[in-house]
């Protein structure tokens, strides 16, 4: 168990401080009626014998839950956390963000990069529970700039942080998708560091493209390549892992000119390279300017499910747990002493 604040648990040692305060009350109490004779104290006036110590016993009931109660309430004070085991099923998406100079062409209001961010916000904010997802941005090289997750806030702020680049290596962001994946589904922890040698790892053997459903790579670009490694090629790696890639075309086949630091280049969608790299994955093509196609992306995502070890605040457990022991010895009192304490 732990405890988001810790300093709390001091509270609990103001428990025996109760109890002695208590036991003073008591015995004070105690005295001033032996002095009127008895008077309303039957365990006192009634001498010794069984009668006596039972009343004793009962007469100790009260003190004990209330002391429970308090305890538990102390505890609740510091936030308590326990770790669980919890089955859910899960998803992989990594939106792979062609960042380079050319999606700064305005043939897609306002330009192809703002119209792919458009698109990929709707998706993030329309992820169905269980799914987390990566951004990976590529240029003339690729890199993941969120690990996937499911906070729906810091996605939408990574997707805010793009800007265009350079050149476009799509291969590169295909295989900076891969490794993404590879890391999101690994049991290693994200930052677990070690200096040993490990043995190399064979490679896999490859397997149906499209059979490894619980992962997704949507790749959103205008198409034009012009960096190594080839896309087809890595599709394939991607397609040998069984991992599909769905295509969004950004752009229009007229295309626009761009004034890149004083030349002119015409850049244009080549829709041809995006509907290759889906067909050799098990994938799907689709335009960005399609919301409704882009809607059902995920729901071709099958979730797997996975067991992972969680932290469950259970203050509300123990603050529910110490009110019925508060109740419990009000009623215990009431009906043992005849009083409250």
């Amino acid at each position: 168990m732990s405890f988001i604040w810790p300093q709390a648990l001091l509270a609990v040692l103001l428990v025996p401080v109760g109890i002695v305060l208590y036991r003073w009350i008591e015995d004070r109490r105690r005295r001033r009626i032996v002095a009127l004779g008895g008077l309303g104290l039957p365990s006192v006036a009634a001498g010794s014998g069984p009668n006596r110590r039972g009343s004793r016993i009962r007469g100790r009931v009260p003190p004990l839950l209330f002391g429970a109660a308090f305890t538990i309430l102390a505890i609740a004070l510091a936030r308590p956390q326990a770790s669980v085991a919890l089955p859910r099923s899960e998803g992989t998406v990594i939106l792979a963000f062609d960042v380079s100079a050319s999606m700064s062409a305005d043939d897609l209001k306002p330009t192809r990069i703002e119209a792919a961010k458009v698109a990929a916000r709707d998706f993030v904010q329309r992820q169905p529970a269980g799914v987390v997802i990566g951004i990976v941005a590529f240029s003339d090289a690729g890199l993941a700039v969120q690990v996937p997750t499911s906070d729906q806030a810091t996605l939408l702020a990574a997707i805010d942080r793009l800007t265009p680049g350079q050149g476009t290596s799509v291969g590169q962001g295909i295989l900076a998708s891969l490794d993404a994946v590879a890391k999101a589904e690994s049991d290693t922890p994200p930052d677990y560091y070690s200096n040993r040698s490990f043995d190399p790892t064979p490679a896999p053997a490859a397997v149906p493209p499209g059979s490894h459903g619980s992962a997704l790579i949507v790749l959103l670009s205008d198409g034009e390549n012009n960096e190594r490694p080839d896309p087809l090629v890595a599709a394939r790696t991607a397609a040998d892992q069984g991992i599909r890639i769905d295509t969004v075309g950004i752009g229009s086949e007229g295309g626009a000119t761009l004034d890149l630091s004083g030349f002119k280049v015409h850049t244009q969608l080549e829709a041809a390279t995006l509907q290759q790299v889906a067909q050799i994955t098990d994938g799907t093509y689709y335009s960005a300017d399609d919301a409704t196609q882009l809607k059902a992306i995920y729901d071709d995502l099958d979730t797997r499910l996975v067991v992972k070890t969680e932290d469950i605040e259970i203050t509300a457990l123990l603050a529910g747990a110490g009110i019925l022991l508060f109740v419990a010895g009000g009623v215990t009192s009431l009906a043992f002493l005849g009083r409250l304490p």
